[in-house]
């Protein structure tokens, strides 16, 4: 059973966002990651583990390799937080707009 995992807590981290980065080029092999990085290969694969627990990527088995490549899943449950903030900006900012003409006017 996977655990899922709080996109949120997926991104937190530098390196995590940097595999995706990577990943938004091209698929890797686990393998072709770590060579990105100055840190072991089993320290590369969990940050691969939690980024496939949150749902920003998958995992696939092509011959004897595994590519990991881009999900959109876990940026949905973000893109939908910043979109509720965006939202309330916007109504702020009108408000204010609305606000502001009314004064004009007098």
């Amino acid at each position: 059973m996977q655990t899922i995992i709080d996109p949120f807590q997926a991104i937190v981290d530098p390196n995590r966002r940097y595999i995706l980065q990577l990943l938004s080029k091209d698929s890797f092999t686990i393998n072709e990651l770590a060579e990105n990085f100055e840190m072991s290969r089993p320290a590369v694969s969990k940050h691969i583990k939690v980024l496939y627990s949150a749902g920003f990527i998958s995992i696939e088995n092509i011959g004897r390799e595994r590519y990991c490549i881009l999900k959109q899943e876990g940026f949905n449950e973000l893109q939908e937080w910043i979109n509720y903030f965006d939202n309330f900006w916007k109504s702020k900012l009108k408000k204010l707009e609305e606000l502001l003409d009314q004064k004009a006017r007098k």
